[in-house]
């Protein structure tokens, strides 16, 4: 039994240029006998000058017409092997465990997803486990539930494929402060990613530990994780081609290993979920207002990180509703720094040294142009990278 190999659009196309070639060829080879039975019978005088022209124009017409059947040719010629050279070079749909990393084979991870798994926490987007593979291997699942109305069985061919290419831009990420894609599982009712499991928990983690005093983290600690966070933007936002938007950039996101390096985590998942949900005392006031983002939104996210980091502040605190605070973490740090009060802000287990209060107060200042309201007022992370790291302290 025969098999379509090309799309209908792509069939109906070939046969209305068929068709209008066969029109044109009719048409050429009835110019030319009328061409050339007018000629053989009536040669040319000087009585019959009109006939003879009449005569060299159809001529002409008749050779246009065959260059232009030619010129169809040639064009649908070319249409055709480069749907041919598309359609071999599709991606395909593919099922079952995709995998990026020679530590985990399909077999293992789809039998350690079946079993069960430890809670690690959850959020709009999803859910977060942790499980073991039968090699030892501890891994981080996350679990997407909304992924374009469902995956996989009310999605078209062309948004699975998008998402698998999605999925393998993520997987060829590769920088310390990300977290690498290891392999993604298509499931019945969404997506689950599969990350390295990183023990020591997110920034969020670590600063509520801090504000219950159950924890000290020096000034060196914290300037280290902002470093590390701005040079994954710089990564995403400079060396990525086409650029990675993070998108849902904040504390709960950022984790960190045993010596408090961060790796960043849900890089450009927004690109996966539409309804991605972002958390609002995080986002850029563009992204709020009418949902514009830029390398700019991840900026100003990056500067809320900055500034809990120098206050030990949460942004959700019931400070930041007062009145003198101005609503909202970032007013308050540019408030204090306007009046030159910025020493007021900063965490007071932070306070001692001068040299590294210094840093801290030139930090404060990088916050607040971070969180500036306009996004072409907020420094690049290719430009906030050297800021960083020349701080005296680092």
């Amino acid at each position: 039994m025969a098999v379509n190999i090309f799309p209908l659009e792509i069939r109906k196309a070939v046969r209305l240029l068929l068709l209008l070639m066969l029109c044109l060829q009719s048409l050429t080879v009835e110019c030319q006998n009328r061409t050339f039975r007018h000629l053989s019978t009536e040669p040319p005088s000087s009585s019959k000058a009109p006939e003879f022209k009449t005569a060299i124009r159809r001529v002409v017409l008749s050779v246009v017409l065959g260059m232009l059947t030619g010129a169809i040719s040639a064009l649908l010629v070319a249409c055709l092997v480069k749907s041919f050279i598309l359609y071999i070079h599709r991606t395909p749909i593919l099922k079952g465990p995709v995998v990026f990393s020679p530590k985990v084979s399909p077999k293992t991870l789809q039998m350690a997803l079946e079993n069960e798994s430890q809670l690690l926490g959850s959020s709009p987007n999803g859910q977060y486990h942790r499980t073991a593979l039968d090699n030892g291997l501890v891994i981080a699942v996350k679990r997407l539930e909304q992924i374009e109305g469902g995956w996989p069985g009310a999605q078209s061919k062309l948004a699975k494929r998008r998402i698998q290419k999605e999925l393998e831009v993520l997987a060829g990420l590769r920088h310390v402060n990300l977290m690498s894609l290891r392999a993604y599982v298509c499931e019945p009712n969404g997506l689950s990613l599969i990350y390295d499991y990183v023990p020591t928990g997110s920034l969020e983690d670590l600063m509520k530990r801090v504000r219950e005093n159950q924890l000290q983290l020096k000034w060196e600690a914290r300037l280290g994780i902002a470093v590390g966070v701005i040079k994954a933007l710089q990564y995403l936002h400079f060396v990525c081609s086409p650029p990675v938007l993070h998108c849902d950039l904040k504390p709960a996101n950022v984790l960190l290993d045993a010596e408090f390096s961060p790796r960043l985590a849900d890089c450009g998942l927004a690109r996966l979920v539409p309804s991605f949900h972002r958390t609002s005392e995080y986002s850029a006031p563009e992204c709020i207002r009418d949902s514009r983002y830029t390398d700019k939104s991840d900026i100003f996210s990056f500067g809320m990180i900055l500034g809990v980091l120098l206050t030990g502040r949460d942004p959700m605190d019931p400070f930041f509703s007062e009145a003198s605070s101005r609503g909202s973490l970032g007013r308050w740090l540019r408030q204090l720094q306007q009046a030159g009060e910025a020493r007021e802000a900063l965490d007071k287990s932070l306070l001692g040294e001068e040299a590294e209060e210094d840093d801290m107060l030139m930090a404060v200042r990088i916050a607040v142009i971070c969180l500036s309201d306009f996004p072409a007022d907020r420094p690049s992370s290719d430009e906030l990278v050297p800021m960083l790291t020349q701080l005296h302290s680092f």
